[in-house]
């Protein structure tokens, strides 16, 4: 926390700092701040092994699932933005673990109006600054100036230039009128006054406030907390309001007694990153990524993915983890072609960039069940289980999953192979997985949000059983067992 001496010396040095978009940065000066990144739920400590590993720092995982907090100098921010575990990025403004909200509603937003003046937002805003210099420049959001037409032919040609001139003459007009009144104002003000009018104006930053809350004893709403802290934002700063064609956005995250202030680094979810042909239920690359690194995929690895749907699975490994080779299959010709088409984006965007194109990764189309691969031969495997939603039936999945198990542990190494499944299904996999006991021992579990939907990661790990020597080998379907359980009924009533 800052001091008040600091606090009150700080705003004014923000306005002048921070009131055009063209401010030098200062050149030479490190200075140390606090990120906050978001990560996908339940892979926290996933997202803090990365940060260690590339930055060397330690992150903090907040109370609130799905954010770690870690301090890095301002030299180190590119590196930030090459973490693949994360979703966006903020800077830090001020955080509070215990705030003292107040029952009234009235009390609680008259505060936050008369915090907005009081908080540190020096290091905050040059750590943005310097983020815009990082960052190429990319469109709105929303809007734009629209789409110019070619023209057809000669008439619509001379149209246009004649439309144009007709514009550019009150143009012309206001240009000369303008220099009038300068010539008028120079000769009624001082040479000072000059100087002032002659330099250009400077462009005023458009911002917006958003505000997330968790949490069911707060007396106001999020919107509440971002509109009036919006308005002492504006009033401080002089800044102008954009929802949508916005500078600067500032975040506003409160959870329960904690209490952050942040401006964000990242126009756009960082998991945007492999996947251009996007299928039904496409994976973030972010939960790709911590699927992969929760596996340890190591030098010479084979890794397979055989329910790859668009491929986001190994793409991902190819790109991050690209010392082990990846095969992704599916039983569907279109999720076939949307993970070739999505290899061949990949290359054609390396190539562009002079690096090598290749990757190491292959595609099959092939049947779940009876897999054209060696038994014993997959290191890990990768994949997106079907929960019974969006693709394949709860019913089905009762068939699926123990069939799909079996052949995973066929062709998994004995005693090192893993697997990593994401599945929505819980019950229906833990009790496939119960019957499984002599092929695959359970390891951990990461419980995950997946579209809103309260899914797990299941990290197993492959037995020294043999395959074809285990009870669990023979295995009958619910519905062999259930037809045999009603003709045995039917001969009892005969």
């Amino acid at each position: 926390m800052s001091s008040q001496e600091d606090r009150d010396a700080e705003p004014g040095s923000c306005t002048s700092a921070s009131s055009s978009e063209n401010d030098a940065l200062p050149t030479g000066d490190i200075i140390t701040v606090t990120i906050g990144a978001t990560v996908p739920t339940g892979f926290e400590h996933t997202a803090a092994e990365e940060v260690k590993e590339k930055i060397g720092v330690d992150a903090e995982i907040s109370k609130d699932r799905g954010r770690i907090y870690f301090p890095i100098t301002s030299d180190k921010l590119y590196q930030v933005h090459q973490l693949k575990s994360v979703d966006n990025l903020f800077v830090v403004v001020e955080e509070y673990d215990h705030y003292p909200f107040k029952e009234s509603k009235e009390e609680t937003l008259m505060e936050m109006q008369q915090l907005a003046p009081n908080l540190p937002w020096t290091n905050a805003l040059e750590i943005w600054k310097l983020n815009r210099t990082l960052k190429k420049k990319k469109g709105f959001r929303k809007g734009g100036n629209g789409t110019k037409v070619k023209p057809t032919n000669g008439e619509a040609t001379d149209a246009n230039v004649a439309d144009t001139e007709q514009q550019e003459l009150p143009q012309v007009e206001s240009a000369a009128e303008s220099l009038t009144k300068l010539e008028i104002t120079a000769n009624t003000a001082n040479s000072t006054q000059d100087s002032e009018e002659a330099e250009p104006k400077t462009k005023v930053i458009k911002f917006r406030v958003t505000c997330s809350r968790a949490g069911d004893k707060h007396s106001f709403t999020s919107n509440d907390a971002a509109r009036d802290f919006g308005g002492a934002v504006q009033e401080f700063f002089q800044w102008k309001a954009d929802m949508t064609k916005f500078d600067i956005e500032v975040l506003v995250n409160i959870h329960k007694e904690e209490m952050v202030i942040g401006i964000a680094l990242t126009e756009e979810s960082l998991h945007r990153r492999n996947i251009s042909h996007f299928g039904p239920t496409t994976l973030r690359s972010t939960l790709c990524y911590g699927m992969l690194r929760l596996c340890s995929p190591q030098a010479s690895d084979i890794i397979l993915d055989p329910m790859c749907g668009t491929g986001a699975i190994p793409l991902e490994g190819a790109i991050e983890f690209n010392s082990s080779f990846y095969i992704a299959g599916d039983n569907n010709d279109m999720a076939v072609n949307r993970t070739v088409n999505n290899i061949c984006h990949i290359q054609k965007r390396r190539a562009a960039k002079g690096s090598a194109s290749g990757l190491p990764i292959d595609t099959v189309q092939w049947d779940l069940c009876n897999l054209p691969i060696r038994t014993g031969s997959v290191d890990i495997i990768i994949t997106d289980m079907p929960f019974g939603k969006r693709m394949g039936s709860r019913k089905k999945n009762w068939d699926l999953y123990p069939s799909c198990l079996r052949e995973m542990a066929r062709v998994c190494t004995l005693g090192s192979g893993k697997a990593a499944l994401l599945t929505q299904d819980k019950k229906c996999f833990s009790q496939a997985i119960s019957r499984m006991g002599g092929l695959w021992k359970r390891l951990h579990t990461v419980w995950v949000n997946v579209g809103g939907l309260h899914a797990a990661v299941y990290l197993l790990k492959r037995t020294t059983g043999v395959f074809g020597q285990t009870p669990e080998d023979v295995y009958e379907s619910r519905g062999t067992v259930k037809a045999q359980g009603e003709e045995k009924g039917d001969k009892d009533l005969s």
